[in-house]
């Protein structure tokens, strides 16, 4: 035998050996890429039920979304009649006030006018009073200076 055979036969059976070697876990890949497939296909048959699931929530959220779009279209169209019901309510409330403004300045200035001749009139009663009063009380002095007074009073 040449030396090249020597080394060839040393190379296959170092092959050999290796394949020897290599079967074991080739075989224990083999299983364990069977249960990877079984448990693939399980998920598979579980994932078809579960999305028809989430596809009628999804529908059932889309309808309940709808009708709050509803509700909050007829929300928006009582809060526009509410607007108007607002301005119109602010547009009475300018005219009361500016009514009132006028009914006050009309008649605010009789009724000083009046208040005012009351008083000048109870201010002359009492002046004519108080005059009168002195009068008398002038006239009593009068009378009683004129008569003559006894001695020892």
């Amino acid at each position: 035998m040449h030396g090249w055979e020597i080394a060839l036969l040393i190379v296959s059976g170092a092959f050999a050996l290796l394949v020897i070697a290599l079967i074991v876990p080739i075989l224990r890949l083999r299983h364990t890429v069977d249960a990877a497939t079984r448990t693939l296909r399980d998920v598979a048959d579980a994932t078809g039920p579960l999305l028809r699931n989430v596809n009628e929530t999804v529908e059932n959220v889309n309808t309940a979304l709808g009708q709050a779009q509803t509700s909050l279209d007829g929300v928006n169209v009582q809060l526009a009649r509410l607007d108007n019901i607002t301005d119109n309510i602010q547009h009475v409330s300018a005219n009361v006030a500016n009514l009132s403004t006028v009914v006050t300045a009309a008649a605010a200035n009789p009724l000083v006018k009046v208040a005012a001749f009351g008083y000048g009139v109870r201010n002359a009663a009492a002046r004519r009073r108080r005059s009168d009063e002195e009068s008398e009380v002038r006239d009593e002095l009068k009378r009683r200076r004129r008569r003559p007074r006894p001695f020892g009073a």
